[in-house]
């Protein structure tokens, strides 16, 4: 049995009267068909509704191929005539969402001649795949003020059934894959679609639609917009970001790019510095390690454990020794323990095949060039034991010096 879609009629019916015609499941969940609904279903790039049926909670809704808008809801319904009831701020949501996007598909086509290829309502924001490799900056900013003048101009939004013959007469922004009487939504004279969605009863409702970004994928583009109460909230977040950041640096919000930049070449500056001054520790670090390293073969094996330090300053440490004509083995402790190892130029011996090798054998991984490798481990408590592993085959190794 088809059931009666109220919200075709009207999409600002929060409430309704039904009975339950058939019983069933819906992902898992029961699941009931009723003989009339407000509630929309899934379809379209817009997700279905809740809301309460019954006194039971609406988790879903969807619709089959004979029309049967099926409900599954969290627990079972017992008897046959309910009420309905929507989650209104999520439908309304939903409206302006959608019919934002039927402006915004139509500016870039009307502006541009870029067709909309898919479009998706997700809790956050909304998206438009249009056929085209890449939108610049003015395209974006052009459609978006398009879109946004046919929403304060508040133009009439009129759904109505046309039949095929009429079909002809009104310019359809895409040819429908429907048989039979199409559900056209038309947005004064700016737009006119094939649409089963819902939609408010003037385009002024949408209130504002922002564009957040757009990004190239594949042959396509991706625009990521907002709108009504989205757009506000994301308006009232920035806002905040902005005037809490302006706050802390004691400035104007119009001066922020400005800062920004001379904060960020002094934290480069800054960075640059301090890495010099790593590597010159690392020079007095490493004279001292040689010094007093035990040799083997006459060259010194400088083993050393460390907690507190970054990968990066193991790598400066361990290049440092090998200049001086050590053979490094330097390890991180910690949860997942991280291994370097390095040797002098007049050395032959393989770092990263030999600490691949090391590791291999408790499960961890190492690679690296010839002159200076890395690995880890994925189990800490086995560190001690993989250096020893790697300084032994360090030691019976031929090649630890050249000949």
């Amino acid at each position: 049995m088809e059931t009666e879609r109220l919200y075709f009629t009207d999409p600002y019916l929060r409430s309704f009267q039904a009975r339950v015609v058939a019983r069933g499941e819906l992902g898992g969940r029961p699941a009931v068909l009723l003989d009339r609904s407000a509630f929309y279903p899934e379809g379209g790039g817009q997700p279905a509704d809740t809301g309460i049926l019954g006194g039971v909670p609406v988790l879903d809704v969807q619709v089959n191929e004979s029309g049967e808008v099926w409900h599954a809801l969290e627990e079972t319904l017992t008897g046959d005539a309910v009420e309905g009831t929507l989650d209104w701020d999520r439908r309304f949501d939903h409206m302006q969402q959608h019919h934002g996007q039927h402006l915004l598909s139509a500016a870039f086509e009307s502006l541009y001649g870029l067709p909309t290829v898919s479009f998706h309502l997700g809790a956050e924001s909304a998206t438009i795949d249009l056929a085209a490799g890449d939108i610049t900056e003015e395209q974006r900013r052009s459609a978006e003020d398009l879109a946004n003048r046919i929403i304060w101009e508040d133009h009439p939004v009129i759904a109505r059934f046309v039949a095929p013959s009429e079909l002809a007469k009104i310019p359809l922004r895409k040819a429908p894959v429907v048989d039979g009487a199409v559900r056209v939504v038309s947005a004064g004279d700016f737009d006119h679609s094939a649409c089963g969605g819902t939609h408010p009863r003037s385009t002024g409702a949408v209130g504002l639609l922002h564009v957040r970004r757009t990004e190239r994928r594949g042959g396509e583009s991706r625009v990521e917009f907002v709108c009504g109460g989205r757009a506000l909230r994301d308006l009232r977040f920035l806002n905040a970001l902005v005037t809490g950041i302006s706050n802390s640096l004691s400035i104007g919000a119009n001066e922020l790019d400005a800062t920004v930049a001379r904060l960020r070449e002094s934290e480069d500056r800054a960075r640059k510095r301090v890495q010099t001054l790593v590597e010159e520790l690392s020079g007095y670090e490493a004279d001292q390690l040689v010094a007093n390293a035990p040799l083997s073969s006459g060259t010194p094996i400088v083993r050393r454990t460390y907690t507190d330090r970054t990968l990066g300053d193991l790598r400066y440490l361990a290049a440092a020794i090998a200049v001086r004509g050590g053979v490094a083995l330097l390890a991180l402790s910690g949860e997942k323990a991280q291994l370097v190892l390095a040797r002098p130029a007049e050395s032959s011996i393989d770092c990263g095949k030999l600490l691949k090798e090391a590791l291999s054998t408790f499960g961890g991984k190492g690679g690296g060039q010839p002159a200076i490798a890395q690995g880890g481990l994925p189990d800490g408590a086995w560190l001690d034991a993989a250096l020893d592993l790697t300084l032994q085959k360090l030691r019976s190794d031929p090649l630890l010096r050249s000949a």
